[in-house]
């Protein structure tokens, strides 16, 4: 693994996470090219506004639950030729019930290039510290639609606050909201704003 580069769990305490590109729970329908091991990786910078975000999360009532951190570029081009393929249905009404498979591309939500391959974005939500069950949010991790939209109509005003809880929690710690997607987020001082990392999420010595 790159030397600025650490398993978030290494350096931020408290946290759960569900690497889902590693496990058969994604889009694509099964492990991703690159994630060979269930575990979130990010840049040092990235944990240590992970940091900052576990504690203002905690002051009310809220853990956090990574889903990715660093993506290989190798993944994101897996994701490129699984979005080419003819579309078999399988993943379609979690996760993209309301557009062709074939539209991911041309309408965004799959693209070349990945700010989660620059190693300073995430993908999270939040769970209640009191139960351990998972906060509403109004609609799924990479369900790929309007609704995932911050300010998105369609959710109920308890799930519109929770994401606000989120965002605020986030851009709090040093973190930059993306509107489409309410998950996700990506450090606003990114240390290698134009590199795009490819080495496998694994549990490999460091280079």
């Amino acid at each position: 693994m790159e030397n600025d580069f650490f398993f978030v769990d290494e350096l931020v305490t408290g946290i759960r996470w569900d690497a889902k590109y590693a496990t058969w729970d994604n889009f694509t329908g099964k492990p991703v090219d690159g994630y060979e091991v269930n575990r979130i990786v990010g840049t040092r910078a990235l944990c240590v506004a992970l940091v900052k975000a576990r504690g203002k999360a905690a002051l009310l009532g809220f853990g956090l639950l990574l889903w990715d951190g660093y993506r290989p570029q190798r993944a994101v081009d897996y994701f490129l030729r699984w979005a080419a393929q003819a579309d078999d249905g399988r993943t379609k009404a979690k996760h993209y019930p309301n557009i062709d498979r074939s539209a991911m591309v041309p309408k965004g939500y799959v693209a070349a290039k990945s700010s989660h391959s620059r190693g300073s974005a995430i993908d999270l939500t939040l769970y209640n510290l009191a139960t351990g069950l998972l906060v509403p949010m109004g609609g799924n991790f990479d369900l790929m639609d309007s609704v995932s939209r911050h300010g998105a109509k369609e959710i109920t005003q308890f799930e519109g606050e929770n994401r606000q809880y989120l965002c605020s929690i986030m851009e709090a710690s040093g973190f930059a909201s993306y509107d489409c997607e309410w998950w996700h987020y990506i450090l606003k001082n990114e240390p290698y704003p134009n590199t795009y990392f490819n080495f496998p999420v694994a549990n490999l010595s460091r280079t």
